[in-house]
């Protein structure tokens, strides 16, 4: 071998015996170092979440759907239809030490002559009256019936805190196959266009969520709660990674309302807002496509006595951006009656913040507002003249007719699918002016009710036996 060869072979050999040993990855000590784990958030949260089942009798709709000649001839042949039994399942959160509950108010849908019940994660069960329903922010809270106290209880963090990106989880009982943790982040915040509510925004999560984990917890890393599960976005009826929860500033206000006994209220703005759209921002130079403009003035309303005008775009509550008419009337909410807001608008161009006193609608008179009852498929309904209060707290602009302000679950108007913010137009052939007309009209005999309802944009003409 050639001298200059062997002098290589040297030179590598000691080379690689000086150079540095590649470091080796080192064995994770324990198991806590092996993996990232949830388990201590579980461990603090999991407890206080809780099963609601819910039974309840439902009655059959006045004359079962037939017709009265039906009713005469075959009635006794068929037997007129008989209560039947209807049930419901969701999840719900323990707040206190002595069994107050929050879940979603669409889970008691078979509320009223229902049966509520709560099973503990340890499979202790306990009866529970509802204490509040408040369907606007579709929250209910209920009260856990026994003496027994000490119930593992979660609080509530500050979902205005809270950033896109944080980590989440999601607990309850998904298709009642038990208690499930599912993971993930924070994907948006202020989602407005998710349900019909005008004084409510959501937080997107992408941690699955699924039918039963309605009332649920969401909460932090701290083991805190940031939201309510409310809703999932699914053709399947599964989760494809689209959540929505009730922030927890929202569902606090609405807890603090059940255990006082007061009622839930929103603040009067007392200002018909419109969305800004994309060629309203560029002839008005705004930087983003968001806000909302004033396009009318109650008058003596917080609104005129804040100053706001007709062509006014709001576009921040109290540092917080608005998207949208939603977005201010949830911070507006959030803030509270009795306090004072800040609005930044945009006035020919310019920037201007203004301080708004925030405090409820003037009520109604005894004659603008009545509880319906009697053989009529409006009965259990709370009917109300259409007030410019009401059409702002309703988002409704018909000026014609009445509006249903609430529904009394079980009632004749809950079995036959109206809602709070349908409009009475018509019925049978009178125009309906006023409560007091629409009383006088319903207590008329009709063979069958023709109701024409205004029901958002859509004109419905029902047709009820």
């Amino acid at each position: 071998m050639p001298a200059f060869i062997r002098a290589s072979i040297v030179g590598a050999t000691a080379a690689m015996l000086m150079a540095p040993a590649v470091a080796q990855p080192a064995v994770p000590p324990s198991r806590e170092a092996a993996q990232y784990s949830f388990a201590s958030v579980v461990k603090k949260a999991a407890p206080a979440v809780v099963n609601v089942y819910v039974r309840g009798k439902v009655a059959p709709a006045p004359g079962g759907g037939y017709s009265e000649d039906f009713r005469k001839f075959y009635g006794e042949r068929f037997g007129m239809p008989q209560e039947r039994t209807q049930s419901s399942l969701g999840s719900g959160v323990i707040l206190s030490a002595d069994g107050l509950v929050v879940t979603n108010s669409h889970v008691l849908k078979v509320a009223g002559t229902a049966e509520v019940r709560l099973v503990l994660a340890d499979r202790r069960e306990f009866n529970a009256k509802i204490l509040l329903q408040d369907e606007s922010s579709d929250i209910a809270v209920l009260r856990m019936e026994t003496g027994a106290g000490g119930f593992p209880f979660l609080e509530f963090a500050d979902s205005d805190a809270i950033e896109v990106g944080d980590q989440v989880l999601a607990i309850g009982n998904p298709f009642g196959v038990g208690q499930t943790v599912t993971s993930g982040i924070i994907s948006a915040l202020g989602r407005t266009r998710v349900t019909r509510s005008d004084a409510q925004i959501f937080i997107q999560t992408d941690a699955a969520i699924n039918p039963g984990n309605s009332g649920g917890a969401l909460v932090d890393m701290a083991g805190k709660v940031v939201g309510i599960n409310t809703a999932i976005f699914s053709r399947s009826g599964g989760s494809h990674g689209i959540g929505f929860a009730i922030p927890s500033n929202l569902v606090k206000l609405i807890v603090e309302s059940a255990v006082s006994g007061r009622k839930v209220e929103r603040p009067w703005l007392g200002a018909k807002l419109e969305p800004v759209t994309r060629e309203m921002s560029e002839r008005l130079k705004l930087s983003r496509v968001a806000g909302a403009m004033v396009v009318r003035i109650q008058e003596r309303s917080p609104a005129e006595d804040a100053g706001l005008l007709p062509g006014d775009i709001i576009v921040r509550v109290d540092g917080h951006d608005a998207d949208d008419a939603r977005a201010i009337l949830y911070r507006l909410t959030t803030k509270g009656v009795g306090n004072q807001a800040q609005l930044e608008i945009v006035r020919r161009g310019e920037r201007k913040t203004v301080e708004v006193a925030l405090r409820s609608a003037p009520p109604l008179a005894r004659e603008d507002a009545r509880d319906l009852a009697g053989g009529h498929p409006l009965d259990g309904a709370r009917v109300a003249s259409i007030q410019p209060a009401i059409a702002d707290d309703l988002g409704i602009d018909e000026r014609q007719g009445v509006v249903l302000v609430s529904v009394r679950p079980q009632s004749a108007a809950a079995r036959y699918g109206f809602q709070t913010g349908d409009v009475i137009l018509q019925v049978g052939r009178e125009r309906i002016g006023s409560v007091s007309h629409l009383e006088q009209v319903l207590r008329q005999n009709h063979q069958g009710w023709l109701v024409l309802v205004r029901r958002g944009n859509r004109l419905l003409r029902l047709q009820l036996g």
